[in-house]
């Protein structure tokens, strides 16, 4: 017989303990700073996306508004002075001084989003057919203009 060698008593080999899920490894949080990251410029896009929206509805809103208030009381000075007001603002988006524009700057900015010179110089005349005596206004020709230089300056804003 053979005799057990004599020494230590030797155990089997045991595996580690499997990792922990905490703290993750770093590729994981780098996805969760990427994933954090994508989920504020959504929201800041969604929400941009809305005051556009809200802008775009509220201006139309008001042009409506206008046009109603004319086919009540045929004031077309209060027309042309409601949608020359309506214009500035729009345009106070583009450019901070629109409010104090005049003359070339002016024309410059309605060129801007204008479709051709003939719509320009119907939404120029608005600034001064208000101040006029006796005034005559095409209302239809001056509210489709208006209403077709808001879609583009609109537009146009939410891609800037």
């Amino acid at each position: 017989m053979i005799a057990a060698p004599s020494g230590p008593k030797l155990r089997d080999i045991h595996p580690p303990p499997p990792p922990s899920w905490w703290p993750p490894a770093p590729g994981w949080w780098l996805l969760a700073g990427l994933v954090l990251v994508v989920l504020v410029l959504l929201a800041w896009w969604w929400r941009r996306r809305g005051m556009q929206r809200r802008r775009r509805q509220q201006a139309y809103a008001e042009l409506d508004h206008l046009l109603d208030a004319y086919r009540q009381h045929q004031d077309a000075a209060a027309l042309a002075g409601g949608l020359s007001q309506l214009l500035r603002r729009v345009g106070r988006l583009h450019d901070a001084a629109a409010a104090a524009d005049a003359g070339e700057r002016w024309q410059a900015l309605l060129a801007r989003f204008a479709r051709d010179s003939g719509q320009v110089e119907t939404l120029a005349a608005l600034d001064t057919v208000m101040y006029r005596r006796h005034v005559e206004l095409d209302v239809e020709a001056s509210v489709d203009a208006v209403r077709q230089w808001l879609r583009r300056a609109l537009r146009q804003r939410g891609a800037s």
